[in-house]
């Protein structure tokens, strides 16, 4: 196992700027993953750790050792594609073997290694087969293994589930979670999957437009994101976001709506709720944080209902925006009819549309 830093990552081709100064430390053992839209700078940082893109400016290192100039083969990484890269006229055996025996490995130890790393991926009675008969999440435990034999210093996983189905890149998700349980070596992996994310990291790292914009573990990027960006992007569905303005209501801080209604939000950090105070803000709300009952906001008018079988999303329109909410299953809940919602003031989220941070 072993450390990894960034330290003012910078990558550019000619003109254009694709990663801006990126700081991102990786304790030895830790599962980092990498999220963000297509084009935010994920994959590329990735590439710069693994020495298959080099560096523009900045310093990367694994296990304090500057690795800037090095090969991707000198600097004890294993790395994982979405395409799986197997031999074709190969066994199953012989492509986890490979590495090994390019590096003169002796036989012996081969075989003894390939046994183990078979044992650890379940692939044992595959060991004969040729790439073409495997499954998607063999051939990929079979990539997987061809890194694991190594026993490098860092795992680097570059999207490695995208080409499966849903239901086997659940299933792949369980045996990648489980064997970084039993293996804990560094690894870095880069997804454009939001929910893989959230299940597999012991902290994520939200990127946007080649910058980092929150790291965090899971639950805590999910209750409290720092800024807009990662509030709407974590979440299914994301965070809804209402325009209006603080102001006081009867002595006590509340959000007014451009619709009229007020929420409350006497929970708030008061010095937070004055600084910001008749200002246009954005008040965040996630989806289970509305509530069908009277006695809150102003009746909306569904416009499409998602039963999902545990729960049901509900789509509206709120102070002129597209809004969603997750209510319990029903089955009366219908397009053009009203219903009464409440919020859970206490989860609102405070956000500067003019700087996107969340501020309360």
């Amino acid at each position: 196992m072993a450390q990894l830093a960034l330290s003012k990552v910078f990558k550019s081709y000619g003109e254009l700027a694709t990663v801006h100064g990126i700081d991102l430390d990786v304790a030895s053992g830790e599962f980092i993953v990498l999220v963000g839209p297509s084009g935010c700078g994920k994959s590329t940082t990735l590439r710069m750790i693994a020495g298959l893109e080099d560096i523009t400016d900045g310093e990367i290192r694994i296990s304090g050792k500057r690795v800037n100039e090095l090969e991707p083969s000198d600097r004890d990484i294993a790395m994982v594609f979405q395409n799986y890269a197997l031999y074709p006229h190969l066994s199953v055996a012989d492509n986890i073997a490979f590495g090994l025996k390019l590096r003169g490995t002796p036989r012996d130890e081969i075989r003894r290694r390939v046994a183990e790393t078979a044992a650890i991926l379940g692939l044992e009675p595959l060991l004969e087969r040729k790439p073409r008969q495997l499954s998607g999440g063999q051939r990929q435990r079979v990539a997987m293994g061809r890194a694991l034999i190594r026993k490098p210093s860092v795992f680097l996983f570059d999207e490695p589930l995208s080409n499966l189905d849903a239901k086997l890149r659940v299933q792949m998700r369980t045996e990648i979670k489980d064997l970084h349980a039993r293996v804990p070596t560094t690894t870095v992996y880069v997804t454009h999957d939001q929910i893989e994310a959230m299940t597999l990291a012991d902290r994520v790292v939200v990127m946007n437009k080649g910058r980092i914009e929150q790291v965090a573990p899971p639950q805590e990027l999910y209750s409290a994101p720092t800024t807009k960006f990662v509030a709407g992007f974590i979440g299914s569905p994301g965070m809804n976001f209402l325009p209006g303005r603080i102001e006081a209501h009867e002595g006590s801080p509340a959000f007014r709506l451009s619709t009229g209604d007020l929420l409350p939000l006497a929970q708030k950090n008061e010095a937070t709720l004055i600084s910001h105070r008749d200002k246009p803000m954005l008040a965040g709300v996630r989806p289970e944080h509305f509530r069908q009952c009277a006695g809150g906001l102003a009746p909306v008018t569904i416009s499409m209902v998602e039963p999902l079988g545990m729960e049901t999303l509900v789509h509206f329109k709120l102070a002129g925006e597209a809004s969603v909410a997750r209510l319990p299953p029903s089955n009366t809940l219908r397009p053009g009819t009203q219903l009464p919602l409440q919020v859970q003031s206490e989860h609102i989220h405070l956000i500067d549309p003019e700087t996107e941070r969340v501020v309360g």
